[in-house]
């Protein structure tokens, strides 16, 4: 008797450790990139000085980002401060991109998780890489 007792208490326990099947309430999971300007992987983005626009699935926390390099020297220079547009789901980078070369942003990590939603949920991490077109 005493073990089919404990048997249920595991049992429960594991049950309520468990998804209960209902559906998730959008809001409380993390948002994702929806679209990339340039778009992940683009191998003729003009060289020059360019915005970098990073689309969201929610409304973002302002000052609030981690764009972190992928390898050494993948990140073009800036030439603005970052910023979110009106929407609060779109950020923006203006940086000047050099001719041939390829780029890389990771948009949060494991580490860096400052993109986040107005509730405070770490987007997921986005790699966004891409090159410039030669003259």
């Amino acid at each position: 008797m005493q073990t089919l007792f404990i048997v249920l208490i595991a049992g429960t326990l594991f049950m309520s450790a468990m998804p209960s099947g209902r559906a998730q309430d959008i809001d409380s999971m993390p948002p994702v990139v929806v679209r990339t300007f340039p778009e992940a992987g683009s191998t003729n983005v003009a060289p020059g000085n360019a915005e970098i626009q990073v689309v969201f699935s929610k409304e973002m926390t302002e000052n609030s980002w981690s764009s972190v390099s992928v390898w050494k020297d993948s990140t073009p220079v800036i030439t603005g401060k970052p910023a979110y547009n009106a929407d609060h789901k779109t950020w923006t980078m203006k940086v000047k991109l050099e001719p041939g070369k390829a780029y890389g942003y990771w948009l949060n990590t494991q580490r860096f998780i400052n993109f986040k939603d107005i509730q405070g949920h770490s987007a997921v991490p986005y790699l966004l890489v891409f090159k410039a077109k030669d003259d």
